[in-house]
């Protein structure tokens, strides 16, 4: 006869109970805030530093994603981070305030709008067909372009076609490939010389508004990629330029900085050069343009003033082309 199978007794299972899961998922929550109003506060604070400027590059993309954190949490009735959210988010947008609405002069509304395109075009992208429809798009009036690879380049009637004034910098050669910035225009130009210390061209170009110098810049990229004083010293060589020029200045390119961070402000500054507004970002093109960075910038003098500021079409490159509209500045 066997022995009647009896089931095995188990222990009791240890659960947290809802309320302390909630608990360690508020204090997660908190942990993670915390430093993030700090790096806030430093941005807002304008220390010299160039960690700080590090984290000053990405104030608008963590604004929004503590913004949309912040509502989750409210949705959610925890009310600790939802109130360190609504205050880290203030803290943000004062960051990322002089970055989307900068101080600017009014414009003329009687003078002439003159229409900018400028893109870094990515020194590997040979997609020629690309970037014309990008420009064509566009319909600007002058055309920068940073980083033309040799093959665009070979091909430049072609991709130019319409702009038939044009200024070219001194070749610059990259650890994959030689690229060259291009400033074209529909109306006649003056090219100026090259400025040692800057990868740079400049030109005068002959507008409706009268002479109006355009420079296209690219500044190398911040520390930790390389050392700090590399975009200072190259902002001090775009200070020489613009001071060795006469009447309104548009200064367009790929800054590798956001007009709120410290080689936008050393441009405000020192050069008294004010940008086009910095939203949606530029870079990378991978991301939603209102998750990118504002790297690639237009800033002109006071004399002139930014009429509308918005993204061009694609172009194969890891940056996203910026059209401006820039007219004569009210008095």
């Amino acid at each position: 006869m066997t022995n009647p199978v009896h089931p095995e007794r188990q222990g009791p299972r240890f659960t947290l109970p809802d309320w302390t899961r909630r608990r360690w998922l508020e204090a997660l929550l908190l942990s993670g805030l915390i430093p993030v109003a700090g790096a806030a506060v430093l941005v807002l604070a304008g220390a010299d530093n160039r960690a700080v400027d590090l984290l000053a590059q990405f104030t608008a993309p963590v604004l929004i994603a503590t913004v949309l954190l912040t509502v989750g949490v409210g949705l959610l009735r925890m009310k600790a981070p939802a109130g360190l959210g609504a205050l880290t988010s203030l803290l943000l947008a004062l960051a990322v305030w002089p970055q989307w609405f900068p101080k600017a002069p009014a414009p003329d509304p009687d003078a002439a709008i003159v229409r900018v395109y400028s893109a870094n075009i990515f020194y590997l992208n040979d997609d020629t067909a690309r970037i014309r429809r990008s420009i064509e798009a566009a319909d600007a009036d002058i055309v920068v372009l940073i980083e033309l690879a040799s093959d665009p380049a070979r091909e430049i009637d072609d991709l130019l076609a319409g702009y038939p004034h044009r200024a070219a910098s001194m070749r610059l050669d990259q650890t994959r490939g030689p690229s060259r910035s291009v400033i074209a225009s529909r109306w006649p130009l003056t090219a100026r010389a090259d400025s040692p210390g800057l990868h740079a061209v400049a030109a005068t170009v002959r507008t409706p508004l009268g002479p109006v110098n355009v420079v296209g810049v690219h500044l190398t990229r911040p520390w930790p990629f390389v050392h700090s004083w590399g975009q200072i010293s190259q902002t001090m060589a775009l200070t020489a330029v613009v001071e060795g020029l006469d009447g309104p200045v548009v200064v367009a390119g790929d800054f590798n900085s956001v007009s709120s961070a410290r080689i936008g402000k050393q441009i405000q500054r020192d050069i008294g050069l004010h940008p086009a507004p910095g939203f949606p970002g530029t870079w990378p093109d991978k991301l939603p343009s209102p998750l990118a960075i504002t790297i690639d910038q237009v800033y002109a003098s006071r004399d002139l003033a930014f009429v509308s500021r918005h993204l061009g079409r694609p172009t194969g490159s890891d940056h996203r082309p910026v059209v401006t509209e820039i007219t004569r500045a009210a008095d």
